[in-house]
């Protein structure tokens, strides 16, 4: 589970990230579009839009902990993360999969433990709205359950 979260102001204080919770070491990987298991997608994340590598970026994460919409950052970098994506691999580990555009950038980011701050929540609702079509896969069946149970 998350390992601790406070409300200090390491982000700075802007008035997007003034009440932002802050979540201490979370596993982060990377992935990109050109990997075998997502090639089949191309370059789109699950919400339909296309992958971000900007000073917006896209992540993956499991939809029951970090909801579709969710910004973050990264403590330390200036960039800003929206998951707009999920993958079958992170259902149920609270592990955060960020999109680098190209298998270099992926592998040399490796995997992470870092502070994040939550900048503002995603949406459960939007998130089951996204997934109900889509329950014949076993990871998006656990996401909804989940879910549903916590509600």
């Amino acid at each position: 589970m998350l390992a601790s979260c406070s409300s200090s102001g390491v982000f700075g204080s802007s008035p997007l990230n003034k009440n932002a919770t802050r979540i201490n070491a979370v596993r982060t990987t990377a992935y990109t579009h050109g990997e075998s298991d997502h090639i089949v997608y191309g370059a789109r994340t699950a919400v339909g839009t296309q992958l971000k590598y900007g000073n917006v970026r896209s992540a993956a994460a499991d939809w029951s902990v970090y909801p579709v919409g969710t910004i973050f950052q990264i403590e330390g970098l200036p960039y800003v993360y929206q998951v707009d994506d999920y993958g079958s691999a992170l259902v149920g580990t609270n592990t955060i999969d960020l999109y680098k555009p190209d298998k270099a950038t992926m592998k040399a980011w490796g995997v992470r433990n870092v502070n994040i701050r939550v900048l503002k929540w995603g949406s459960f609702s939007k998130s089951l709205s996204i997934m109900k079509d889509r329950t014949r896969f076993s990871h998006i069946r656990r996401m909804v359950a989940r879910i549903e149970g916590s509600s």
